[in-house]
């Protein structure tokens, strides 16, 4: 399963716009029926604009159906990168729409899939529960 969702946050992150940066980055995540759903990076010239590839294939996956605690898998995927992980905004929304035993990997050419659970990636998420 690994390679297949690699070769889609590639192809997502093919389709990133990037002009300031130049860094291109896909992310895509499974659903609870096996779906998967993709986002790339969009950047403004407002920086704090700027859309994470891993929220936006979260909302894909929102938007196409998906409930909230059904998402468990989230791969995300730059070049250029010696280390990559979400940051800390898309953290926070992993927490609130994954499922609490969701695996996210993150890896690039230069690094083979790291991996976590959510509770280790962010283990005190903002709530309003």
């Amino acid at each position: 399963m690994t390679d297949e969702l690699l070769a889609l946050a590639r192809l997502a992150s093919e389709r990133a716009w990037s002009p300031y940066s130049g860094v291109k980055v896909g992310a895509v995540v499974v659903g609870a029926e096996g779906r998967r759903y993709t986002g790339c990076n969009v950047e403004s010239a407002s920086f704090g604009l700027t859309q994470c590839a891993e929220r936006n294939a979260l909302g894909a996956a929102i938007a196409g159906g998906e409930k909230p605690g059904s998402i468990s898998v989230l791969l995300v995927y730059a070049n250029g990168f010696a280390s990559l992980s979400p940051c800390g905004a898309c953290r926070q929304v992993m927490s609130e729409l994954m499922a609490e035993d969701a695996v996210i990997m993150a890896c690039s050419d230069e690094q083979p899939p790291r991996t976590w659970q959510i509770g280790e990636l962010f283990p005190e998420p903002f709530n309003l529960k």
